[in-house]
């Protein structure tokens, strides 16, 4: 069945009864999915080795089971695995970096990313054999020209990148969110409409065999949890 826009349509409910899983399992896949996901690591350094492009599309379409404000689902995932326009967008990024790098960031944040080890070069954007970049619908486009108005749109495509970068991880793909400032050459390179807006790029692929990334601890659960 094909979407369509249900703005102002009325309440309609259906049936909700998913079968509940036994505890023991649903321990089981919390406790499995923790270990998953506290090996991710965001990966700079990446093989050229092409990937299976059924695993990238299926990790777009879990990102895309987010949860939306008023499920007006305002994300676009443009998958980009052409060379040359990999090749265009690491230019222009790494033009944009080495502004920021230069001084636009300031002091105090280009301090912050010292322990990362970053820098204005961003060979992941043609290394990765493909890179993700997600857009977020501002408004809704109507063909005739009209808008209106989307809501909560940064918590939305925030919930979906985390959720890509879940299932790209349980995959067993490698990662990174990029997020050059600022990024409206993206929508240029891509020819985007004028109601998205560039959120992140995300490299997708396997570790280069040399590949380091920084020696970092994370907080603890204890750290991070209140319980009330």
């Amino acid at each position: 069945m094909t979407w369509s826009p249900t703005h102002g349509d009325q309440f309609d409910p259906v049936p909700y009864r998913p079968a509940r899983m036994p505890a023991d399992e649903t321990l089981a896949n919390a406790a499995s999915l923790r270990r998953r996901m506290d090996e991710r690591r965001s990966v700079r350094s990446f093989s050229p080795d092409p990937v299976p492009e059924q695993a990238v599309l299926d990790a777009i379409a879990v990102a895309s089971t987010a949860p939306s404000g008023a499920h007006q689902q305002p994300w676009t995932f443009v998958l980009v695995s052409d060379p040359a326009v990999r090749k265009q967008i690491r230019s222009a990024a790494e033009a944009e970096e080495t502004v920021s790098y230069d001084g636009r960031l300031g002091e105090e944040w280009l301090t912050a990313l010292r322990p990362l080890g970053t820098d204005a070069i961003k060979t992941h954007l043609t290394d990765a054999p493909c890179l993700i970049v997600v857009f977020q619908q501002r408004f809704y486009l109507e063909d005739d020209g009209t808008t209106r108005k989307h809501y909560y749109v940064d918590e939305s495509v925030g919930i979906a990148v985390g959720m890509l970068l879940t299932a790209l991880q349980v995959a067993g793909l490698s990662a990174l969110t990029h997020t050059p400032s600022p990024m409206r050459f993206l929508g240029e390179v891509l020819g985007r409409p004028r109601n998205e807006k560039a959120f992140a790029v995300i490299p997708v692929g396997y570790p280069a065999p040399d590949c380091v990334v920084p020696n970092l601890q994370r907080k603890s659960l204890d750290q991070v949890l209140v319980r009330v």
